[in-house]
């Protein structure tokens, strides 16, 4: 190959010279000098992101939150606020700010497989920001904003692809999923390279305060001690600790977290009633059968299938029998198995199901669509067969449904149904403002669980007082459940701060 020079500039500039010409064009340069002069970030104070986005007018909070966590916290935070103010659009606010300072170049989002195109959507469309979603066989090299599941991140092959990166920032949501050290997810992102992390989450204490402690060692490790010290320092048991308030100011300087009285917002009002339910004597008589299951033979000595039967049996006969019938399978004495055939055929029996009549009755006076939650998928059955006895039409969602599926459930929510039955992950990355009664239908043992199903319909968009209605079989293993949900709600309060009423209007003393 040959390279020869040209001299057409040397020509081109004589002909200027001699002749008085303009040099270049001078419209040209001034416009290129104030796109230069407009790009110029000046001082660090203050966010320049907003008004690169003409399509989005984020909230003051939202910007607030924002500021913090760049000036005060470095780019390592857990954005906390509650379910439904908007934590998506704080964290796009600080990636685009990066972007802008080109303090990030390269950004990996770890999300919930069900908020995948969600993520990617507003992304896209509020912040202007060319995110991806991942695929088996993209190059992560050439790939500088990715959402990713998070699922599918921590499994070979993706799992090594990633850690041969060097990312600038990570982002999780629903981070209170990574739980612990022990756990595959939290293993996952401890190990991944990041100059900035953030970690989205409404509940950052779900069961227990060592929870926190593994997000915040996460973000900052030391900044509560180790595990032992902190322990030590905080007389720290998984449902309490001393010295609070100390606590509390070490959280706060890692996490940064609104209620929606503190937005400046008009919210609805929220109506919360524990409603107790009584069985009738037939159903008392098959709950005291299971109970006594451990007594009749060691088989069955197992005391957490012991309080699954339970749970089961204040839910639905239904439910019970799947059980039941899978644990009969496993009995190898003659006498255990004729137990169990006893216990079923008494729940088969039952004419009643108390809890759903209760349902009922609370839906047929609804003034307006209502979501029930119950934990197991053969009572959301039964549930859809019962209700349509009575004339009241109902669609099913839980995590059985692919994307396209559970948006569409959603529409005919919308349109037609006048009731959505839903599984837990029916609380998890759908937003139902059009909708305004909620029926827990079975009590969680986290009481994060029922803030996040609240937070389906409490939030930016709804124009009704909410009502949220927590059924409970006295008398049964759902008593101890209550007591434990005050417990939980007590120790969240006291480390991370109030929560909005989510079992009834009064604080119960423990």
């Amino acid at each position: 190959m040959i390279i020869e020079r040209s001299t057409e500039w040397k020509e081109g500039f004589i002909e200027r010279l001699e002749n008085r010409e303009a040099w270049d064009n001078w419209t040209l340069y001034t416009m290129s000098y104030d796109v230069v002069k407009m790009n110029l970030i000046t001082d660090f104070q203050g966010l320049q992101s907003p008004k690169y986005l003409p399509t989005l007018t984020p909230l003051a909070h939202q910007l607030e939150v924002a500021e913090t966590v760049i000036e005060r916290m470095n780019g390592k935070a857990i954005l906390a606020d509650e379910v439904g103010l908007g934590k998506t659009i704080e964290a796009g606010l600080i990636l685009k700010e990066y972007l802008i300072r080109g303090l990030v170049k390269k950004a990996l989002i770890l999300v919930p497989a069900s908020l995948t195109n969600q993520w990617i959507e507003e992304l896209n469309q509020k912040f202007h920001i060319p995110a991806m979603q991942y695929r088996k066989n993209y190059d992560l090299n050439h790939c500088t904003i990715v959402v990713m599941s998070i699922d599918m991140a921590k499994r070979s092959p993706h799992k090594e692809k990633i850690y041969e990166q060097d990312y600038d920032l990570i982002i999780i949501d629903e981070a209170h999923k990574l739980k612990n050290h022990k756990t595959k997810n939290y293993e996952f992102v401890q190990n991944l390279k990041k100059k900035f992390c953030l970690l989205l989450t409404a509940t950052p204490i779900q069961n227990n305060v060592f929870e926190l402690f593994y997000l915040i060692s996460l973000l900052k490790p030391g900044h509560l001690g180790n595990y032992e010290s902190f322990q030590a320092s905080f007389s720290a048991s998984k449902h309490d600790v001393e010295q609070e308030e100390y606590l509390k100011e070490l959280v706060n300087q890692v996490m940064v977290r609104n209620r929606r009285q503190d937005t400046g917002i008009e919210w609805t009002n929220r109506h919360v009633e524990i409603i107790p339910i009584d069985f009738t004597k037939e159903e008392k008589e098959v709950y005291d059968m299971i109970s006594e299951l451990p007594t009749v033979s060691p088989v069955f000595s197992d005391a957490f299938s012991m309080i699954t039967l339970q749970r089961e049996m204040c839910s639905s006969k239904e439910a019970t029998c799947l059980t039941l019938t899978n644990m009969r399978e496993k009995c190898i004495k003659p006498e255990d198995s004729s137990y169990i055939d006893e216990i079923i055929h008494k729940a088969m029996a039952l004419e009643i199901n108390s809890k759903a009549e209760k349902a009922y009755e609370i839906v047929s006076r609804a003034n307006g669509k209502v979501i029930i939650f119950t934990e197991y998928r053969a009572s959301q059955t039964y549930l859809q067969w019962y209700l349509h006895s009575k004339g009241i039409t109902s669609v099913l969602f839980n995590g059985k449904l692919n994307k396209n599926k559970r948006e569409w459930m959603k529409q005919l929510f919308k349109e037609k149904a006048q009731v959505l039955i839903a599984t837990e992950s029916g609380s998890e990355g759908i937003n139902l403002q059009f909708c305004y009664h909620v029926i827990n239908y079975d009590l969680p043992w986290n009481p994060m669980k029922l803030e996040q199903r609240i937070g389906r319909v409490h939030r930016l968009g709804q124009e009704n007082d909410v009502h949220i209605y927590n059924l409970a079989i006295q008398n049964t293993i759902e008593d101890h459940i209550l007591d434990l949900l005050y417990v939980k709600i007590g120790v969240f309060e006291k480390v991370v701060g109030e929560l909005d009423d989510i079992l009834s209007a009064f604080k119960k003393t423990i």
